[in-house]
């Protein structure tokens, strides 16, 4: 069989009901820390929350028509006519720059150049990290032979 339609984000009931859960979540903080505020025990603290939270509930609508509008401009097909183009051009909706079909490289020079990492052999560096290798082999050495897996000779078993 064929494969169902893909479905709109604006039609999607899942990403409405989270949405609506949401911001009537956050209402209802809004509306208990206002209640928190109100009583006997309430502090300037209570009335901050109190206002933070409808503005909560606001960004959480908000992310969902961005997120159903930037769907919706990503899915639309490309239009190689110029004709569609010129009257897209004259659409009141398209006061927007159009976007960059590919992305844009950065100037040579606008970023610094990232640090290298020095070559140069330092010899009592050098000398240092053959000792500390040695002092490792010898560690090794030692806790083989306390574990009594030393052996001289091997088994072909």
């Amino acid at each position: 069989m064929s494969a169902s339609p893909r479905r709109s984000a604006h039609n999607r009931p899942a990403l409405i009901a989270l949405v609506i859960v949401a911001a009537l979540g956050c209402l209802g903080l809004a509306w208990w820390q206002w209640e928190r505020y109100e009583s006997a025990t309430g502090t300037a603290q209570n009335l901050g929350y109190a206002l933070q939270w409808p503005l909560f509930a606001g960004f959480a609508v908000f992310a969902y028509f961005r997120f159903v509008r930037l769907e919706r401009e990503a899915g639309e097909p490309e239009e190689n006519n110029e004709s569609a183009a010129a009257s897209r051009r004259d659409a009141p909706t398209a006061r927007r720059a159009a976007k960059p079909i590919a992305p844009t490289e950065l100037p040579a020079g606008l970023l610094p150049e990232r640090p290298k990492a020095v070559r140069d052999e330092d010899p009592v560096l050098a000398e240092y990290n053959r000792y500390l290798a040695a002092l490792h082999a010898d560690d090794i050495e030692e806790q083989v032979r306390t574990a009594g897996l030393h052996t001289r000779e091997r088994s072909a078993g």
